[in-house]
């Protein structure tokens, strides 16, 4: 879990870019609403939003390593189950800054310089805009290029 300050005119420090998203304030009724009390932000929370973001970005075929690609596919067919937006994704927080490290499959024919420059521009302003915590760096390592016949072909029912 991490603590994010952000302090203002009444006495109270300004973090650079911050436009209050989040606060930890002083107490009383002399003092505005939107700066009473703090505000604490989860690492999952930050791992779910670069998660998505990175999804987002064309040519970004799936996330995560072998492993845990297969373990993914594994639990989403069990019943209940469902998506991991978190797989693939490895997040540092700190009192004012995040890093993120991603593990993609691209899809074939996609620029991999190109993707990943999206991918680290949309992560950035994603979890920037969200959290207010400054990103210093989103590292990607592509694990995989999708080929268009790897396409899962439907399993065949035992019963007609």
């Amino acid at each position: 879990m991490t603590d994010i300050t952000h302090r203002n005119s009444v006495g109270q420090e300004d973090l650079p870019g911050v436009a209050g998203a989040t606060l930890q304030g002083r107490r009383g009724a002399d003092v505005p609403a939107e700066i009473r009390g703090k505000t604490t932000i989860s690492d999952s929370v930050v791992a779910k939003i670069v998660g998505m973001s990175a999804r987002e970005v064309p040519g970004i075929y799936n996330l995560g390593a072998g492993m845990s690609r297969a373990f993914g596919a594994v639990r989403e067919r069990v019943p209940g189950g469902g998506t991991s937006v978190t797989r693939g994704v490895k997040v540092e927080v700190g009192e004012r800054q995040t890093a993120a490290d991603l593990d993609v499959v691209v899809e074939y024919g996609v620029s991999i310089v190109d993707v990943a420059g999206d991918v680290r521009s949309n992560v950035i302003s994603a979890v920037e805009r969200m959290t207010g915590l400054e990103v210093v760096e989103v590292n990607i390592t592509v694990d995989d290029v999708h080929l268009p016949e790897e396409e899962e072909a439907p399993e065949e029912g035992r019963v007609r």
